[in-house]
């Protein structure tokens, strides 16, 4: 009679009852700790790193790889053979924040600066190549706008997607974007092609403030800056939007919005990194 697989051990010189701390599913385990060390790394790695770090087999790690990226939890960029994270793993992360902490974080600091600035204020996540609104606190007699909770808007046309976006690494924003197909249009205006966002990223990237006008609705304009973590990656955006018709001083819009994206940091845990 064959010995069945699931008896007492026989053979291994260990109690029927003793503990294994071997992980059940090796694969399930070195796939969870590929995506956290990517997780933890400002960009894109070798695969040859992640075999050598994690010490996990070369040939297991290409294999791991490979499924991640038919899934979109990893992105391959071929020209420097390095692998980043993917859409898919936005997803992960936007599903966290929409649960804890970032809005019930947040919520009280964008009340705080809709009332200090009497315009309405949103807090927004990335998703693939979306921004999804997970707070907003409208100001009082200001119209409703259409960054309403759990409303997606194109990345690019956006001020929070923007300032995420010119906070991920390049090779990240090029994996997102990587032709005039990737752009999708609400007014015509914005940025329709790799070369145009790029040139738009730059000038977030020196300004440390990311703008939008009129190219979500018409009529109104948006200033974002990023929240972002212990290792400068973007896990949120702070904006605020207001009519044209509005008399503002939007050099203290600036600030207010900045500030606000750095207590959101603190609380976090992530230090004051927003706009540096």
């Amino acid at each position: 009679m064959n010995a069945d697989r699931t008896d007492s051990g026989a053979g291994t010189g260990a109690p029927a009852n003793a503990p294994d701390d071997r992980p059940q599913v090796p694969a399930a385990e070195h796939t969870l700790r590929i995506l956290r060390f990517l997780a933890r790394r400002a960009g894109p790695v070798a695969a040859s790193a992640l075999a050598r770090e994690l010490d996990i087999p070369r040939s297991t790690v290409y294999h791991l790889l490979a499924t991640l990226e038919a899934h979109g939890f990893v992105v391959h960029l071929p020209q420097e053979r390095r692998w980043g994270l993917g859409t898919s793993a936005f997803e992960l992360a936007g599903g966290y924040a929409r649960q804890e902490p970032l809005a019930r974080l947040g919520r009280p600091l964008l009340a705080g600066l809709a009332d200090r600035l009497g315009e309405s204020a949103h807090l927004a996540v990335m998703t693939g190549r979306d921004v999804l609104y997970i707070v907003e606190e409208r100001a009082l007699r200001r119209p409703a706008l259409i960054t309403d909770v759990g409303v997606r808007l194109p990345a690019h046309l956006t001020a929070t997607g923007r300032a995420m976006l010119a906070a991920l690494p390049r090779e990240q924003v090029r994996a997102l974007y990587p032709d005039a197909a990737a752009f999708a249009q609400r007014s015509g205006g914005g940025p329709a092609r790799p070369r145009e966002l790029n040139e738009l990223l730059r000038e977030v990237r020196r300004d440390g403030i990311a703008r939008e006008d009129g190219e979500v609705t018409a009529g109104f304009r948006s200033v974002g800056v990023a929240v972002r973590d212990h290792v400068d990656w973007p896990v949120a955006a702070v904006a605020v939007t207001w009519g044209e018709e509005a008399s503002v001083d939007e050099s203290a819009i600036v600030d207010a919005v900045t500030e606000t994206a750095r207590q959101l940091q603190r609380r976090l845990g992530y230090g004051a990194r927003a706009g540096s």
